[in-house]
Formats: structure tokens, C-alpha cells, sequence
């Protein structure tokens, strides 16, 4: 394959992706189950060669307000900061956050930085009163839902219980 022919692959690409997610924003997309959300990111998400960390800011309806990459990394890790979420949560108006990410491995079995994350993102929104829907990990046409293996429950759980002994020893 040429030169100009890689080119108008990645622009066909690029250009699909944003079609697609004006599109589903323009419907005022809802986000209902995680294989929703799969197939709403998975074209932009397929097939890169680093790791990116994308939002879902969502209002009380879970109705999409706006999706955006937040952090990008390397091939194996992205640094992801909690605070810069919140804060852009909060300009978002948001109610709701899913977050989703790619291993360009294609391997969607979470690694103990992504239960860790996690762990700090639901924590996070548990203290700020924004409810965690989902993390979820997009490999080669499959994924891997934090919420339908119950551990944003379990992660919820926790945050709230360490929430309480924080606020007990004031």
C-alpha cells in the first residue's frame, strides 16, 4: 500500500469517528448497557498503537453531555489523574462519568493499575457525588465491562466505607 493510499485510510478513519460520535451526541445518546458503549467507541478506539483514556460525561438521565479523550500514554500505560476528571466533570455539568480505554495489545483483562484506577476514580466520584456507570477496556472487537464483572459495585462499596471512617475521624 502507498503512501497517499495509508493517508486516506487514517483520514476515512478520522473522519468516520467524529461523524459517528457527533451523530450519537446530536441523538442525545443514552447509555444504557457497556456493549452500547463498546460499539459508540470501538471505531475510534480500534487499532491504536498507545493506550488512550477516554470520558464519558453523562447527565442525570445518563443522556451523553460530551466524550473526550483525557489522557494519552505508551504502548502498555497511560498516567491518568483523578482531579483533572472532576474538574472537567464539574465544568460538564456532569452527573455521571464512564470511563473506557483501549490495551493495544487487543487483550482486555484488566492489569492491577486498571483496578487500581478504578478504585481511585470511583473514590473520587463517591466524594464529589458523581456516580461511576463503567470502565471499560476495549481490545481487538471485544471488551471488558468493570460493571458486569460487579467490581464497580464491590469498588463502590469501599470508597464508600473509607468515605465514612474519613469523615468519622473529624
Amino acid at each position: 500500500m502507498g503512501k497517499n493510499n495509508a493517508i486516506a485510510i487514517c483520514l476515512v478513519k478520522d473522519i468516520l469517528s467524529k461523524y459517528l460520535e457527533q451523530r450519537l451526541e446530536n441523538k442525545k445518546f443514552l447509555c444504557r448497557s457497556s456493549k452500547e458503549v463498546f460499539d459508540y467507541l470501538y471505531a475510534s478506539m480500534r487499532g491504536l498503537e498507545k493506550e488512550v483514556f477516554k470520558v464519558l460525561y453523562l447527565n442525570v438521565k445518563n443522556n451523553l453531555i460530551k466524550a473526550e479523550t483525557a489522557f494519552e500514554g505508551s504502548l502498555t500505560s497511560t498516567s491518568i489523574y483523578p482531579r483533572e476528571i472532576v474538574k472537567r466533570a464539574i465544568s460538564c455539568k456532569a452527573a455521571a462519568l464512564i470511563f473506557a480505554h483501549n490495551h493495544p495489545s487487543g487483550e482486555t483483562d484488566p492489569s492491577e493499575a486498571d483496578k487500581e484506577i478504578t478504585k481511585s476514580l470511583i473514590t473520587a466520584g463517591t466524594i464529589m457525588e458523581m456516580k461511576v456507570l463503567d470502565h471499560i477496556i476495549i481490545g481487538n472487537n471485544k471488551y471488558f465491562s468493570f460493571a458486569d464483572n460487579s467490581l464497580i459495585r464491590e469498588y463502590e462499596l469501599l470508597a464508600r466505607a473509607n468515605t465514612s471512617r474519613t469523615q468519622n475521624r473529624s
